[in-house]
């Protein structure tokens, strides 16, 4: 599955390419911080198979619901190397799917941009991270077939975001260790207020 090619259309997977299957998704309960599972470094994925496919398609229902532009693996409780985005529908535009199995930055440029970040995994939060603008990224898809492509922007700066997740490390973790711990309280008493309701 690469860019614009898997997007979830009333029971059916649509792309570029057309319908590709009949599929029936299911949405994924998000982890919220702190979670010791968002702070695990992800195994590879070595097995490209159906069950790969349909996580990954569950992955970019639940992440386009949340509403989100990304999500990593560990996010939905599998501490696998795999994510999935779609920075286009930020802006509006025709939706971009993706889905990055395995993905290592291969080049970052020394230009820097900052963005305003936020994270599914951290509701309602958000902090200006600073990151590279641009950088090539490898990944397989779902087939196991070998991408590269270069992104630039606020795809670079979500693509960073997420391969941070399968890192164990949160946007969170480049902030100073007061406002750190300041977002972890937080969510420790939404997480509270969630389990008493």
């Amino acid at each position: 599955m690469i860019k614009g090619v898997a997007l979830f259309d009333g029971g059916e997977l649509r792309g570029r390419r057309g319908l590709t299957k009949c599929i029936f998704m299911t949405l994924k309960p998000i982890l919220i911080h702190p979670d010791p599972r968002l702070k695990k470094v992800c195994d590879p994925v070595t097995e490209f198979d159906r069950d790969l496919a349909r996580f990954a398609d569950d992955m970019l229902q639940t992440m386009y619901e949340a509403p989100g532009i990304g999500l990593a693996a560990p996010q939905v409780g599998l501490t696998k190397r795999m994510l999935v985005m779609d920075c286009a529908k930020e802006a509006n535009g025709t939706p971009e799917p993706m889905v990055l199995v395995n993905p290592a930055v291969t080049w970052s440029s020394e230009e820097k941009n900052v963005y305003e970040e936020g994270c599914l995994s951290i509701p309602g939060q958000y902090a200006d991270v600073e990151r590279p603008k641009s950088v090539r990224v490898s990944w397989l898809d779902v087939e196991g077939k070998a991408h590269e492509e270069e992104f630039d922007a606020l795809w670079a700066t979500c693509v960073q975001h997420e391969i941070d997740h399968l890192d164990g490390i949160l946007f969170i973790d480049y902030l100073k260790p007061l406002k750190r711990q300041m977002i972890t309280r937080k969510m420790q008493k939404l997480k509270r207020d969630r389990t008493r309701a």
